[in-house]
């Protein structure tokens, strides 16, 4: 099968500036490749990466692109630019699969099925992807909100989540042999949440987390988006003791960021991003590397984590400071170390489930619906 891959204007791939869609369709490339298909892959070009390379079995051509601007109407406006490039050296596919905004609109003559990856809550676009093969979703609530938005192209709509970019975990320790840490891992942006996290942490940092620390790992630059030197210097104040909370920066480095999963014995991910938040890949990135995932109460997560089961979930949307509702349930979690454990070993046995062997197989069975060829 010919699948080509056109991801979106603003990260580069290999995923070496992050980005959940950059990693998850890196790692399903290789893995289309190595089964046999002919795939090419089509992302922004940097100065430090080669307009044209062959890697892994994969033909990567890397056209311009830019940096995230802060204007959501002149990010749609670089997309279409950068999208009417990758329009025009677009390889015969059996397939073509995109996260863009423009590209399914700009394919309305191509032969190959048009493969329309929503990796974010839809605003509006859905009605204009008639001509699309397949709209696939990485959650059931990105699903149900393409539904509502286009109803006539419910039939097309299909759950395929993203994939384990690292792989599973194996031989990740127990939670017991880690520092005491409480890990944030993503970008540093009010969306996330990472300023209820740290103060969350702040009230207690004394008494309850006195023998903790809490580390964020993620970008803060606006180029990558994160929320910039005013939102960093927010949360340095609100971070007392200071010496506790840890600001190490962007990781995109896959085996350092491998070990700061495993040193933390808790993850949180306190993202507000109720219409932005679509799957939640650093939370089961976590789970593979046995850390005990704690995350808000956005209907995405809902897939893989289920509250006291595979992880814990606590309620930000509530009438009480979500700060407050967070270090409650962090609390709750730290003096129950059994709970903790048992939750840890359960989310790590659910991440299996994500591996880039058993998503790889969902793709090419649909891929192979839509087209009609048989998969490996």
């Amino acid at each position: 099968m010919k699948i080509t891959i056109v991801t979106g204007a603003f990260l580069p791939v290999p995923p070496i500036m992050g980005g959940a869609i950059e990693k998850a369709w890196y790692a399903l490339a290789r893995e289309f490749a190595r089964r046999g298909h002919e795939v090419v892959f089509v992302s922004r070009k940097l100065p430090q990466l080669p307009a044209e390379e062959a890697a892994d079995g994969v033909r990567h051509v890397r056209v311009r692109g830019f940096d995230t601007p802060r204007s959501l109407l002149w990010l749609k406006l670089l997309d279409l630019f950068y999208s009417l490039r990758a329009l025009s050296i677009l390889p015969e596919s059996d397939v073509i699969v995109t996260n863009t905004f423009w590209l399914p609109i700009l394919l309305w003559q191509a032969t190959a099925k048009i493969y329309v990856h929503v990796g974010r809550f839809p605003k509006g676009q859905m009605r204009f992807y008639g001509r699309a093969a397949r709209l696939q979703a990485p959650s059931r609530a990105v699903a149900e909100a393409i539904e509502s938005e286009a109803p006539n192209l419910s039939s097309k709509v299909e759950v395929i989540p993203y994939p384990l970019p690292q792989g599973w975990g194996e031989d990740a320790p127990p939670i017991v042999q880690r520092d005491r840490t409480i890990l944030f891992v993503g970008r540093v942006h009010p969306e996330k949440g990472v300023h209820v996290l740290v103060e969350a942490f702040a009230k207690k940092a004394r008494t309850v987390f006195a023998d903790w620390k809490l580390m964020i790992v993620g970008p803060i630059e606006e180029k990558y988006g994160g929320g910039g030197d005013e939102y960093l210097n927010q949360l340095k104040r609100i971070a007392i003791p200071e010496q506790k909370v840890i600001f190490r920066g962007a990781v995109f480095d896959p085996v350092a960021l491998e070990r700061e999963f495993r040193s933390a014995r808790i993850f949180v991910y306190a993202s507000l991003a109720d219409k932005g938040e679509s799957f939640g890949l650093a939370p089961l990135e976590a789970m593979a590397q046995g850390c005990a995932v704690l995350v808000s109460d956005l209907d995405c997560f809902r897939d893989f984590v289920r509250d006291g089961e595979t992880g814990f979930v606590f309620d930000h949307r509530g009438a009480a400071n979500p700060a407050d509702t967070l270090a409650d349930r962090l609390e709750q979690l730290i003096v129950d170390q059994a709970l903790l454990e048992r939750a840890a070993e359960a989310g790590y046995r659910k991440s299996a489930e994500y591996s880039v062997e058993r998503v790889a197989d969902q793709f090419l069975e649909d891929f192979s619906s839509l087209t009609g060829t048989a998969h490996d």
